[in-house]
């Protein structure tokens, strides 16, 4: 645990100090030779969302302590034990935390109790670096360690995963990022900036794949994964963008959203499928999910199997 924390202290700086440069030279570049200027704006909003959330609610939220106990109870009643000692048992370790990750982060997308704090991350309505710890105030509140319990339940020791998945976080900062190409044969395995980028996308054409951490791999495998495609420009942010910086409506608005529909149920269906079904989805149709959208478009999905994903739920509106 102490490792952890001196990690993160570090990176802390790291962060901050390299989308500062990030946004000092988009900035130089923008007044030399044109295109969009950066928003400075929007960059603040992620550096004081990632300072509250770091700072005064690591310490106020205990939901994280719990789920650290559930780990620890479900490491002591393990079914198996990695050599911790040998390579395959850190190599089994990580491949195991980006599973669980690949798990989490599809549910953000697909669920809408997820989505309400996940939709934060994708509220800038630009891509940089300083877009990449913009995570929103109510992770700790939903649940999303619950993904990496069957870890542990497999001989993964909880302080390993947990150290994986601040790396597995740290990777993903430099993906975030509009200028660095297609990396060749890289695509193939591991998260990239073209794929993270294809990600943040809110086209059509996009929604709703490339769910990896630092490997691609679980998005070929399961049918995920978008490439992207130069003919098809990606335009960043929600499907309805953000208008303003109004930090506590970015943070709350998806919640008020989902309590004016529970509040408007008429039946328990409805108040478990606002709860759990993708968001965009609504009781007595028609919905904005990915799938009706693209269909009112006439968009076509991509196919599992190819170099595109099947169509995923819709990174909805905030409103």
């Amino acid at each position: 645990m102490a490792v952890l924390i001196l990690i993160l202290k570090i990176s802390v700086l790291v962060v901050l100090a390299a989308s500062l440069a990030e946004a000092l030279v988009l900035s130089w570049r923008h007044a030399h030779r044109g295109g969009a200027a950066y928003d400075w704006k929007a960059a603040g909003v992620s550096v004081v969302d990632f300072l509250v959330r770091e700072y005064p609610l690591r310490w106020l939220l205990p939901a994280t302590a719990f789920y650290l106990g559930a780990m620890d109870w479900l490491w002591q009643h393990r079914l198996f034990t990695l050599p911790m000692d040998d390579w395959r048992g850190w190599t089994a370790c990580f491949v195991g935390q980006e599973f669980c990750y690949y798990g989490y982060h599809r549910a953000a997308h697909r669920v809408r109790w997820f989505w309400c704090t996940h939709s934060i991350h994708h509220s800038s309505n630009q891509l940089n670096l300083s877009a990449a710890y913009r995570f929103g105030w109510t992770g700790r509140l939903t649940g999303t360690l619950a993904f990496f319990m069957l870890a542990p339940l497999l001989g993964m020791p909880p302080r390993v995963i947990l150290l994986m998945l601040t790396l597995n976080l740290l990777y993903q900062f430099w993906i975030h990022a509009t200028w660095i190409p297609r990396l060749g044969p890289l695509e193939w395995v591991l998260n990239t900036p073209s794929a993270h980028r294809v990600h943040h996308a809110s086209n059509l054409e996009y929604l709703d794949g490339n769910y990896g951490g630092v490997l691609i791999v679980f998005d070929r495998l399961f049918g995920t994964y978008i490439r992207e495609r130069a003919e098809v420009p990606c335009r960043y942010g929600l499907v309805t963008p953000v208008v303003g910086h109004n930090l506590l409506r970015i943070e709350f608005a998806p919640w008020i959203a989902l309590w004016r529909d529970l509040r408007a149920a008429r039946s328990l269906r409805a108040v478990g499928g606002h709860l759990f079904k993708p968001p965009g989805w609504r009781a007595g149709g028609p919905g904005e999910t990915t799938e009706e959208l693209r269909a009112r478009a006439a968009v076509a999905s991509p196919t599992a199997g190819s170099d595109h994903a099947v169509g995923l739920p819709l990174r909805t509106p905030m409103a």
